[in-house]
């Protein structure tokens, strides 16, 4: 799914190219960034799954996007959103580099995405963050987030059990 660049007060949030599969591998696939993400990290890179990240960009379902600085288009993380079929319900994710933790991005990356929902005529904006994670569990509610449901998963290729919080943002 494609759309036009969302702007935030320090960054554009543009669209996932073929190119920035390598720049999403190296946060996904990192044991410290990917702590909370549902894939496992991977020493080595599985060419398999490059393959499957550089074909992201055409994605009829997910809307994925590449948030850069504003003035260097320097890369800063990665973010996405799915959108109900009704059309009322934003399902948003995001992951910054660790290089720029603690800076305010993820909770201006989310904002953005909340913004282009609303803007979009949704009702509301759903965030799923896994329960051990603290820093983006205090962006979803610095956002307006409340926890409306909470449910489990195995991290992919492990026996790690995972629990997330569903946070939902009312429009």
């Amino acid at each position: 799914m494609k759309i036009e660049n969302i702007r935030t007060p320090r960054l554009i949030l543009r669209g996932f190219t073929k190119e920035d599969a390598l720049w999403a591998y190296s946060i996904w696939n990192d044991p410290e960034m990917g702590e909370f993400l549902p894939d496992e990290a991977k020493e080595d890179i599985d060419p398999e799954y490059i393959k499957m990240l550089e074909a992201l960009p055409d994605d009829e379902e997910c809307c994925y996007l590449i948030p850069v600085f504003k003035d260097t288009k320097e890369r800063v993380g990665t973010c996405s959103f799915m959108i109900s079929d009704d059309q009322t319900i934003f399902d948003i994710a995001y992951c910054v580099h660790k290089n720029y933790w603690n800076k305010g991005y993820a909770t201006e990356i989310a904002q953005g995405l909340i913004d282009y929902a609303r803007a979009q005529g949704a009702k509301k904006v759903t965030i799923v963050v896994s329960q051990g994670n603290v820093a983006s569990k205090r962006v979803a509610e610095k956002c307006g987030g409340r926890i409306v449901g909470e449910s489990t998963y195995n991290k992919r290729g492990t026996d790690i059990v995972m629990k997330d919080y569903t946070y939902q943002i009312d429009l």
